[in-house]
């Protein structure tokens, strides 16, 4: 796995690009000058998390033949205060799902994603503690 990343300004703001030529934008805070153009890297972290965790709960729900109308994942991260560098310590992810859809086999799969399968929350575990929820309609 390869990611280029090149500064578009001559402050904060930066392409980064994969392998396969797709590309997302990251900005740092007007704090230390940057210009809140886009994510920025720990918000990509959690973005991540629901990234990943998503992929997991969709594949697993729809061989479970589970139709899911609508679907949206919330994440928010509590960091460190006053620390350099400032680790995440708490982050808590809500499922919001619609559709035709068993609620133990939408928890087993959060569980699954969560616990077992998803590489951005088995790395981010290790400094934080990560809490879900979710709702069904």
């Amino acid at each position: 796995m390869k990611i280029e990343v090149s500064r578009i300004n001559d402050a904060y703001h930066l392409e980064a690009t994969n392998e396969q030529g797709n590309k997302l934008y990251m900005d740092g805070s007007t704090e230390i000058g940057g210009s809140n153009l886009a994510f920025r890297p720990m918000q990509m972290l959690l973005a991540a998390l629901a990234g990943c965790s998503s992929i997991d709960v969709i594949n697993i729900l729809k061989k479970q033949r589970q139709e899911i109308k609508d679907y949206r994942v919330t994440v928010e991260g509590e960091r460190e205060k006053g620390k350099e560098p400032s680790l995440f310590t708490d982050i808590h992810i809500h499922f919001d799902l619609k559709g035709s859809l068993d609620k133990e086999k939408v928890q087993k799969a959060i569980e699954l994603s969560l616990e077992k399968y998803c590489s951005v929350a088995k790395t981010l575990e290790k400094t934080a503690h990560i809490t879900y929820s979710f709702s069904l309609e």
